[in-house]
């Protein structure tokens, strides 16, 4: 069966994101649209409109239309000055994770064939490190001013861009990377469109006077660039970006700001519940506090209620949706569940084993269906096939189930990403690295659970001559962002694998999980 969303038809305008997202700029004039949450400088929507115009100007003379351009950088006062500029010229922005190490960096410039690689004074030297690993003539820009590089300063012209005519249905706008339900990063071709539409579809249903957000929710992550920066900007909402989480400061904004809805990730609603330091402000303003990134318990929920008065509410998608499938908004809020399928969309519980729909209230995997549901992964038509089929149908990897009155509960992942504080850790990267070091004949990695972290990898190692479990993790500590670092070494004798070689990672899964219960009793 379908599920449909109880929500009314919405239209989406044919129009490009920057167009449709600073359409209404001037006419916030003043109101400041981001403010540093840290030295408290800010940008107002008219100066936001107006340094887009100049900064896309000045690109205009180094990029054309379909060239991809990367950001890599913290949340800054220029991220989204830097997106809309690139986006307008109907070029690409592809986003990077600030914790980037070298060579994460260089495969997705040279994945993405970019051309002009925008960073920051403090990322420049690894930014050339990159460049130069990536082997590809990119342009490196910088947000700060760096010696011998030019900055967004140096080239802005206080002139009109070329007009380019943008395709909303079929060009691309954004390139985020994804390892979707499984294997190594790739490209999720997101749409001008997809991202409008998704736009649209939070809109009909938020609140509607949502004065202010808290930014420290990663920009180049899609919940932060869309259903943030985007949603933000288009409501005239003014947004205090912070570069990483720190709880003091993150509590003194919220209090400050008198921030409505918090956007979160799960990590931060434990902080909510759990840490004392949260009874020290006034958070009277908070009405709302909204999860997304990774499923949140109903434990965990009561407890941010309880702690804060507050109506905890949850979303759910992923980057190749642009990213929201179902949203929580208004009456449509049950603890535990992400919501109803937004407007637009459609969702089907489907049996892995069968491939038949089953019933409401009976578990499967997700598929979605919706004008948001990205144009296909970049350069990986078999990627994309298996992800969205031939009907539109984004077969997400998550296991969960529909109840009677449609909400939708995540119970488990079909895939085998790992989610440690709703960044995605694919293990097929871990165990290609693992897999150059010396004395690693073969490599499994998994999920552990985290209290701190939701999930950590796990590596199972067959080692070729006598290794430590500490310096294992100090090789992969020195190659991936930190995020991705292993939580714990395990040596075995050997890897389960099916009859083509694929690597069982469900039934390391559920050994560990057999260990865990006879350890805990």
């Amino acid at each position: 069966m379908t599920f449909r969303s109880p929500h009314p038809h919405v239209d989406i305008p044919d129009v490009s994101l920057t167009e449709f997202v600073l359409g209404r700029a001037y006419e916030f004039g003043d109101r400041p649209a981001f403010v540093d949450g840290i030295s408290g400088r800010t940008v107002s929507f008219r100066a936001l409109r107006d340094q887009t115009r100049c900064l896309a100007a000045g690109l205009s003379h180094r990029v054309n239309k379909g060239d991809v351009v990367a950001i890599w950088a913290p949340n800054v006062l220029e991220y989204p000055v830097v997106f809309h500029a690139v986006v307008s010229m109907g070029a690409i922005l592809t986003t990077i994770n600030p914790a980037y190490t070298t060579p994460e960096v260089s495969f997705q410039l040279r994945d993405a064939n970019v051309k002009l690689l925008v960073t920051t004074a403090a990322l420049a030297a690894r930014a050339r490190e990159a460049v130069d690993v990536a082997a590809l003539s990119i342009e490196i820009i910088t947000i700060d001013d760096v010696p011998g590089l030019p900055s967004l300063t140096s080239i802005v012209s206080d002139v009109d861009p070329p007009m380019i005519a943008v395709d909303p249905a079929n060009d691309v706008a954004v390139l985020p990377y994804s390892s979707g339900t499984t294997g190594l990063p790739k490209g999720v071709m997101l749409t001008h469109r997809n991202l409008v539409a998704n736009l649209v579809q939070i809109d009909a249903i938020e609140e509607p006077d949502l004065s202010a957000f808290v930014g420290v929710l990663p920009l180049f992550h899609i919940y932060g660039m869309n259903v943030l920066m985007n949603f933000g900007i288009m409501r005239g909402a003014t947004t205090v970006l912070l570069p990483r989480f720190d709880l003091e400061v993150f509590l003194r904004v919220l209090q400050d700001w008198r921030i409505p809805i918090a956007h979160v990730a799960p990590p931060i609603a434990v902080a909510l519940a759990k840490h004392p330091l949260v009874d020290s402000y006034d958070l009277s303003a908070l009405k709302w506090v909204f999860s997304g990134a990774a499923p949140l318990g109903v434990e965990l929920t009561a407890a941010v209620e309880q702690r804060l008065s507050v109506t905890v509410r949850q979303g759910y998608g992923m980057t190749e949706a642009s990213p929201a499938t179902h949203y929580s908004a208004g009456a449509f809020v049950r603890a535990g569940k992400v919501g109803a399928v937004v407007s637009g969309t459609e969702c089907r519980i489907v049996d892995p084993s069968t491939g038949l729909d089953v019933d409401a209230g009976e578990v499967g995997e997700v598929w979605a269906r919706g004008p948001q549901v990205m144009k296909g992964y970049l350069n990986n038509p078999e990627a994309t096939a298996a992800t969205v089929d031939s009907d539109g149908w984004l077969h997400t990897g998550d296991i969960g189930f529909v109840d009677e009155d449609g909400f939708l509960e995540v119970t488990d992942r079909l895939k085998e990403l790992i989610k440690v504080k709703g960044y995605q850790v694919a293990p097929a990267e871990l165990e290609g690295l693992l897999l150059k070091h010396p004395k690693v004949a073969d490599a499994a990695v998994i999920p552990v659970p985290d209290e701190a972290c939701g999930e950590r990898p796990k590596a199972f190692i067959v080692a070729s001559e006598a290794a430590t479990a500490d310096e294992i993790c100090a090789f992969v500590e020195a190659h991936v962002a930190h995020y991705k670092r292993l939580a714990q070494v395990e040596f075995v004798d050997s890897i389960p694998k099916s009859p083509s070689g694929k690597i069982l990672r469900r039934v390391l899964v559920q050994r560990e999980r057999a260990s865990s219960r006879t350890i805990g009793t």
